[in-house]
């Protein structure tokens, strides 16, 4: 969570913070602000525009620092606003993380007669800072984090040397950009393509030391690094809205392209196989495996559902799926014949991290599917695919999840392979894959019927998703979908367990949305429509394309294309996305950045 964004060069920095705070404003969005040393201290609650709202005159200065927040600790107020300063209002600091221990640093620093501003984690790393200065200001910050405990990715500047920045970086994100005119440090490369392609990324335990003309990584005991930059593949066109209203509805429509680049080069349809290329070191002893463990947050998670029961039904090798909140708390059984795949957008999600940590510790092999090359993830993996889903920018996930299905397909087939799928099975998957984004495309232009729906739908309060089988995580995401963007208390379950307890919410104002594709599972989820039906609960169906069943049972229906039933998950999720996104915006809600969330992860 939390975007941080600085610059130091030959421009007015101003402008070009403010700029990069809009880049990053997904990160979080209850509060702003900037610092030009020697200038401006400027805050703002609420989004970007009422921070630029406050600069009503030119501010000198080609060098700053600027933070847009997600609260953690305090609320979202413009005393709790990044950046904060120290005591003497010289040092400021941008920060994105937790510090668990700042109640005893407050408390040391109290007794030193510092006072404090606000109830933030932050502004005592900040005062900690100045206590520590004595003329330079790289050693103060490497001394004062070594009092910290916690999560940090931050951002420092000082009125005394106006031309550096110190940065630095344990558990939160943070990335260098290296320009001709000018470096930058941002929480998120995404932020730096107007600029610049070149990026360094800071690992664990690294800080650095930025001006105009150079930068310098070292660790935080002082060895200095040498990290030459790599290149960041996206670009900028993929981070702007590209003449639709909002970035979640350019993200859906994206699907047919996000497929194509996913599977791009990773398609051996005449040998019915798939090349993973970081996967094929580790291709022993994943032919060895006994047990597979996913691992996600979120949307994440329900990926990883989707992929289990693609995995097992496909390769025939068992899989357990645990949330990484949890499965980094738990007591784990270590196998050698096991492994941990994790799975995340981001590359940064806290929780996922701490999960692929813990099973490092237990000599497991760790696997990842990733779309952000150099994140976190992607460096600490043993092995793993990435996405190249391109930059996501909404809140709700929609392309990423969409990606990760499609990953888990080529997944499937990678081990399949291995685990006695036939070269048939193994073909006829991967042509109607390869065939995939055409049947998008032609989808995708006649979605007026979800658009009608969703004006119906918008003023119920509540909702239900069932589906069965591959069905049931996507119901589960379906549900996330609409509560993420319209504020709707929804819920999901299998089909079958209604009839154990959640029935009883049924009634003509709780309708059901429900998945009902013509496949192997097909009568039994027509079973659980009639029981709704019952309960005298509106229905919308989303089922494939020729089921006149359908029609007679429920209320609104919504078809879809029919596809190989490993592949159906992904085009249903499509109209689930669509139906979230038209109900935001009939309730006249910023679909883009719903209340109360981020983007990405990054605090426990």
């Amino acid at each position: 969570m939390c975007g941080i964004f600085g610059y130091v060069g030959s421009r007015t920095a101003t402008p070009i913070l403010l700029d990069g705070l809009r880049t990053l404003e997904y990160r979080g969005y209850d509060s702003a602000g900037i610092y030009i040393p020697g200038h401006a201290l400027i805050k703002a609650v609420g989004p970007i525009d009422n921070l630029a709202a406050k600069i009503t005159t030119a501010i000198p200065g080609t060098s700053g620092i600027a933070h847009t927040r997600w609260a953690t600790h305090g609320a979202p107020t413009e005393a709790n606003a990044h950046p904060h300063t120290d005591m003497s209002g010289a040092i400021g600091i941008a920060h994105n993380g937790i510090i668990e221990n700042f109640r005893e640093l407050r408390e040391g620093l109290v007794v030193q007669g510092i006072k404090f501003e606000s109830e933030t984690d932050t502004e005592v790393l900040a005062k900690l800072i100045g206590t520590f200065y004595s003329g330079n200001l790289l050693e103060a910050v490497k001394h004062a984090l070594i009092n910290v405990r916690g999560t940090y990715g931050i951002a420092v500047i000082s009125k005394y040397k106006p031309d550096e920045i110190v940065a630095a970086r344990m558990g939160s994100p943070i990335v260098l950009g290296i320009a001709a005119d000018g470096n930058f440090v941002a929480s998120d490369p995404s932020a730096l393509l107007v600029h610049t392609k070149d990026v360094v990324y800071l690992n664990d335990g690294e800080c650095a030391l930025i001006s105009k003309n150079k930068y310098q990584v070292f660790t935080l005991r002082g060895k200095k690094l040498d990290k030459t930059p790599e290149k960041v593949q996206w670009n900028v066109e993929a981070v702007q809205k590209q003449g639709y209203e909002h970035f979640m509805l350019k993200e859906i429509f994206e699907a047919p392209e996000v497929i194509v680049n996913s599977t791009r080069g990773r398609l051996l349809v005449g040998k019915g196989r798939v090349k993973l290329g970081g996967l094929e070191s580790k291709l022993k002893a994943l032919s060895n495996l006994k047990r597979l463990m996913i691992v996600g947050c979120g949307s994440a998670y329900y990926a990883g559902q989707v992929g289990r029961y693609m995995i097992e039904e496909y390769a025939g090798l068992p899989v357990e799926v645990e949330l990484g909140s949890e499965y980094r708390y738990k007591k784990n059984l270590p196998d050698k014949n096991s492994a941990v795949l994790v799975v995340t957008q981001s590359g940064e999600t806290a929780d996922t991290i701490a999960s692929l940590r813990s099973a490092k510790e237990q000599n497991l092999l760790t696997l990842g599917i990733v779309n952000v090359v150099g994140s976190t993830i992607a460096r600490e993996t043993d092995a793993g695919v990435y996405n190249h889903a391109g930059p996501e920018v909404a809140v709700a996930s929609t392309k990423a999840f969409i990606s990760q299905l499609t990953v888990f397909v080529l997944l499937t087939v990678f081990l399949g392979r291995e685990r006695g799928m036939t070269e048939a099975e193994g073909k006829q998957i991967l042509k109607e894959l390869d065939e995939l984004p055409k049947v998008l495309e032609e989808y995708l232009k006649q979605t007026d019927k979800i658009k009608a729906v969703a004006k119906k739908y918008a003023k119920y309060t509540d909702a239900m998703f069932i589906g069965r089988k591959f069905h049931s995580p996507i119901a589960s995401e379906g549900a996330l979908k609409l509560k993420e963007v319209t504020y709707i208390h929804s819920e999901a379950f299998a089909g079958g367990e209604l009839k154990h307890g959640s029935i009883a919410l049924l009634d003509k104002d709780f309708p059901v949305i429900a998945l009902a594709p013509q496949d192997d599972v097909y009568k039994k989820i027509i079973s659980n429509i009639e029981e709704v039906k019952a309960r005298k609960a509106p229905v919308l169906a989303i089922s494939t394309e020729g089921d006149m069943t359908i029609a007679d049972l429920a209320d609104d229906v919504l078809y879809i294309p029919k596809v190989h039933p490993i592949l159906q998950p992904i085009i249903t999720t499509v109209p689930l996305q669509l139906l979230a996104y038209y109900v935001g915006v009939e309730k006249g809600l910023n679909v883009d950045r719903p209340r109360n969330l981020a983007k990405s992860v990054t605090v426990e």
